[in-house]
């Protein structure tokens, strides 16, 4: 027991010698004058990602249709899509779209560069999401559909889809705080983002612990917000247990 409190009392002195550690390497002052520059950066990552995100969602959703789907060439497109943006690294993902596409005469701005690649990558992993939550679902309720006459169309668009979409919250939410983050990847191909304006910041300093602990604590204010808003919408459309007592549905 004895050794447990001594562990515990240089742990908690260790903790508290870190902390005053950063708090004399920290230039606050530098970092609260540069905030407004960071904000500006922080203003142009949220917009990369907002595109990505809903470019992201519908090329998912077209990917695990395609996954899913009985006609082989489709089957073997998708497939093969998955598993090379999957195996590949983001930041050569991005170099591809933005210098290599430039070497076959495609040309494309920064910006659209790093929302094409975001998207790209991000549509991968979403149409794996997807693809697990229209399989989760029942199978009686396609054959059910089917047997009131609906088109295997209309099933998938009214009774499939929104209970896959319902349930695959989550790991969507997950995949967008994931993506916001990511987003800092585009500053390698110039694009003025969050991370892109603390570099410069420190280039002028000399204070980079500063500008990247900067960086850090945006990134967590904007990651944080958004998952509270995801576990707001989780808990509104998240799917309830069918067993469990009203209003205290299973939700993640």
């Amino acid at each position: 027991m004895t050794s447990i409190i001594d562990f515990l009392t240089d742990l908690i002195l260790e903790l508290l010698l870190l902390i005053q550690t950063i708090k004399d390497i920290v230039n606050w002052e530098l970092l609260i004058r540069t905030l407004p520059r960071l904000l500006e950066g922080a203003k142009i990552s949220l917009i990369i990602s907002l595109f990505a995100v809903i470019l992201g969602v519908t090329l998912g959703i077209l990917v695990a249709i395609g996954r899913l789907s009985k006609f082989w060439p489709t089957k073997a497109l998708a497939s093969v899509y998955v598993a090379f943006i999957r195996g590949t690294p983001m930041i050569v993902q991005i170099f591809i779209v933005h210098y290599g596409l430039a070497e076959l005469g495609i040309r494309l701005p920064a910006m659209a560069s790093g929302i094409i690649a975001l998207s790209l990558n991000s549509g991968a992993y979403m149409g794996e999401v997807f693809r697990g939550g229209i399989q989760s679902i029942d199978m009686g309720q396609t054959q059910a559909g089917l047997s009131v006459g609906l088109s295997p169309t209309q099933v998938f668009r009214y009774i499939v889809f929104p209970q896959a979409f319902r349930r695959v919250i989550p790991s969507m939410g997950n995949e967008m705080v994931t993506l916001t983050k990511d987003s800092s990847l585009v500053n390698f191909i110039g694009i003025a983002e969050l991370t892109y304006k603390a570099t410069l910041a420190a280039a002028r300093t000399y204070e980079y612990f500063t500008m990247y602990i900067g960086i850090a604590i945006v990134y967590f204010a904007i990651t944080f917000v958004l998952s509270q808003l995801l576990a707001s919408l989780e808990r509104r459309m998240g799917p309830d247990d069918s067993n469990s007592q009203p209003g205290k549905g299973l939700r993640r």
